[in-house]
């Protein structure tokens, strides 16, 4: 099959003979229909040492591996015991693979699964980035509607982990909420909080065209950090206290400072990105000064049954994000135009 293979930091390769995935007791086999390039996919391909490994943490990839953890698919194959899923199904599944029996998993916990194998990162559990992709016994798998346009099935992923982020951040109908960035997360973050009726839900980015793309999903204010100084936008607006949820979803380091700037004392900052390096705060202000909840986000448990419900009935927004796919062949091309620099929002390999 044709996969594009990572082998080590920025050693990413088109493979056009892979060999294909056996299927065994409780797996399922599918045949990729897309997978979106995540920012984390460049990170990992830039050698961020959050993947390969640095002075303060292990080496999470383990290569040879197909990245890719935003797909879905048909399924072609099915192993023995499964009961669920029938060749034809079209499918994806949570981007980890739980072990069902660490602590957390058996506490229902399983996204923070103590192995913590994730799609796409070890060698074991390969990616969507190639024909076809083995879902191992364990994988959390759901049904995706036949008549969902690709264009809206390649948002599952990044929506249901936007969704989880969104209700770490506990919205309340009197809040004043800035989510800082207006990428596919940051976008499917909107959509979500809208939902929340915060009484001002304000978006930050350096793009106008997701700016844009951010007030037609519900944003009631829309701000350049490269043309308005935000932080007194932010104050000016509050009466001088600051806003009361800040969502970072740009993956800068200036944007977690800016957050912890413009938040209000006692007020809720969910951090949610991927870092290609370390981030340098005085952590008086989270406990001194203001005393804040600092909350993480990560991955996007029983979130997908309620995403791909409410991207079907039209409550949750995606017209316009997707704008490029691309074949395998030219993967380069895609990560290039996943960078944003011209003018992308979301970039998928399709097959």
């Amino acid at each position: 099959m044709k996969a594009l293979v990572t082998y080590g930091r920025n050693d990413y390769r088109f493979e056009p003979e892979y060999p294909l995935p056996e299927c065994g007791a409780g797996d399922v086999l599918i045949k990729v229909e897309g997978c979106g390039v995540c920012a984390g996919d460049l990170k990992c391909m830039n050698g961020a040492d959050m993947f390969w490994g640095g002075e303060n943490q292990p080496a999470y990839v383990k290569p040879p591996v197909i990245p890719g953890h935003e797909f879905l698919g048909r399924i072609v194959q099915t192993g023995s015991g499964v009961e669920d899923f029938t060749v034809g199904d079209r499918v994806t599944a949570d981007q980890i693979l739980p072990c069902w029996e660490c602590r957390f998993c058996k506490k229902g916990q399983y996204w923070m699964c103590h192995p913590h194998n994730i799609f796409g990162f070890q060698k074991e559990n390969s990616g969507g980035m190639a024909e076809y992709m083995l879902l191992p016994a364990g994988s959390v798998i759901h049904k995706i509607p036949d008549e969902m346009p690709l264009s809206d099935a390649l948002l599952i992923e990044p929506y249901s982990c936007s969704k989880h982020c969104v209700d770490r951040a506990q919205i309340q109908c009197d809040d004043i909420v800035v989510i800082a960035g207006a990428g596919p997360l940051g976008l499917g973050m909107v959509t979500y909080a809208r939902l929340k009726n915060p009484a001002k839900l304000i978006v930050l980015d350096l793009r106008d065209n997701r700016l844009e793309k951010a007030k037609e999903f519900g944003a009631d204010i829309i701000l350049n950090p490269d043309k308005t100084d935000v932080v007194t936008e932010i104050m000016n607006l509050t009466d001088g206290y600051g806003c009361d949820v800040y969502i970072e979803a740009t993956g800068n380091t200036d944007a977690v400072i800016q957050g912890l700037s413009m938040i209000r004392k006692l007020g809720r900052f969910v951090e949610f990105s991927v870092f290609e390096a370390p981030t340098t705060i005085d952590w008086s202000i989270i406990g001194d000064r203001k005393e804040l909840d600092v909350l993480g986000a990560h991955l996007s448990p029983y979130c997908y049954p309620y995403v791909i419900e409410k991207i079907m009935d039209g409550t949750l927004k995606t017209d316009g994000v997707l704008t490029s796919t691309f074949p395998i062949e030219e993967w380069q091309k895609a990560f290039d135009h996943a960078t944003g620099k011209y003018g992308d929002i979301k970039v998928a390999i399709t097959f």
